[in-house]
C-alpha cells in the first residue's frame, strides 16, 4: 500500500474509519476526508479491485459479496470498532459490509453517499421503471465494452450520472483514466444488480447511520436514499440541493464537515456503550477477530 490515502495510523486510535470510493475512481478520492481526520483513527481507503493502483484477481467480482471477499485483506490494519463510508459503487460495498460480512459485529457508524443499490427499486411499482432503465444502460455499457468501443460506454455512464447536471466536458486526462478502467464498469454493474433483500437488510441496521444526497443528482439515486431512509431506524439525511452525484468532491467542504460530525458523535455513542454494565468492549475487538 503505497498511496498515503490507504492506511493512515493515528498515534493512539482505538477506532478506524474504513472509505470506499466510487465506479472510476480511487482510495485518492478520501484525501480531505482522511486529512480531516489525520491523527484521530486509523484510515483506510483501499483502491476497490480493478481501481486506482490495485489491478485486482484475473476474475473480477461478480457480485457484492465476492468485492467484499477481496477488500478483506486489504482492510486487516483496521483496531477496534469501525467507521465505514462509502460513495456510489463504494458506497454499495459498504452497505453490504454493515449488513452481511464477518465485520457487520464491528461497525458502529455508517455513511452512505448516494450508494447504488437499484433492485430495491423493484419493490415499488413507481419507482420499478426507474430501475428498468437503469438495467438499460447496464446493457447499453456492456454492449459498448463487448464492441470494442470503451469511450462510447464511458460518454454513457457519465452523461447518466451528471443527472440534471450543466454539460461540461470531461478532462480529456480525466477520460483517459476513466477509459482505461471501462472495462470494470460491467463488474460494478452486475454486482449491484445482483443485490437482493436490500429493503429488509436495511431494515436491521442499528448503528448511527447518515445519508447524503445532491438535488441534481439522477433521480434513480435520489429515490434509493429516500427508500433507504424509510427503511433504516434513525437515520439521518443530508440533501444539497445544488449538488450532483459526485458531491463528494464538487461539496466537499459541505460534506466532509458532515461526515466528520456523524462519526464523532458515534465514537461518543459507542464509549458510552462500552462504559455501561455488560457493555464491555470484548477481548478481541481491538485485535481484528
Amino acid at each position: 500500500m503505497t498511496n498515503p490515502v490507504q492506511v493512515h495510523r493515528g498515534s493512539s486510535a482505538t477506532s478506524t474509519v474504513v472509505a470506499l470510493h466510487s465506479s472510476l475512481g480511487s482510495g485518492r478520492h478520501w484525501a480531505s476526508l482522511a486529512e480531516e481526520l489525520a491523527g484521530k483513527y486509523v484510515f483506510i481507503a483501499p483502491d476497490i479491485s480493478g481501481y486506482g493502483n490495485d489491478p485486482g484477481p484475473f476474475g473480477l467480482p461478480m457480485t457484492l459479496a465476492e468485492e467484499v471477499h477481496l477488500l478483506n485483506d486489504r482492510i486487516y490494519d483496521a483496531v477496534g470498532p469501525i467507521h465505514l463510508v462509502g460513495h456510489s459503487y463504494g458506497g454499495a460495498v459498504a452497505f453490504k459490509i454493515a449488513t452481511d460480512s464477518r465485520l457487520a459485529h464491528r461497525i458502529c457508524s455508517l455513511t452512505l453517499i448516494e450508494p447504488v443499490l437499484p433492485t430495491i427499486l423493484r419493490e415499488s411499482g413507481p419507482d420499478r421503471q426507474l430501475y428498468d432503465h437503469f438495467v438499460r444502460l447496464a446493457q447499453a455499457v456492456y454492449e459498448d465494452l463487448w464492441n470494442g468501443v470503451p469511450w462510447n460506454a464511458i460518454d454513457k455512464f457519465a452523461t447518466f450520472w451528471k443527472g440534471s447536471e450543466p454539460n461540461q466536458e470531461i478532462p480529456p486526462k480525466s477520460r483517459l483514466r476513466m477509459i482505461e478502467h471501462a472495462e470494470r464498469l460491467a463488474f460494478d454493474f452486475a454486482a449491484v444488480l445482483a443485490e437482493q433483500g436490500v429493503t429488509e437488510a436495511a431494515a436491521a441496521i442499528k448503528v448511527p447511520t447518515l445519508l447524503l444526497s445532491g438535488g441534481l443528482s439522477p433521480y434513480l439515486t435520489q429515490r434509493i436514499v429516500w427508500r433507504l431512509t424509510n427503511a433504516i431506524t434513525g437515520v439521518k439525511t443530508h440533501h444539497l440541493p445544488t449538488a450532483g452525484h459526485m458531491l463528494l468532491l464538487s461539496h466537499s467542504a459541505a460534506v466532509i464537515p458532515e461526515i466528520v460530525r456523524h462519526i464523532a458523535l458515534a465514537d461518543r455513542l459507542e464509549q458510552r456503550s462500552a462504559l455501561k454494565p455488560g457493555g464491555s468492549l470484548p477481548a478481541n475487538h481491538l485485535t481484528g477477530a
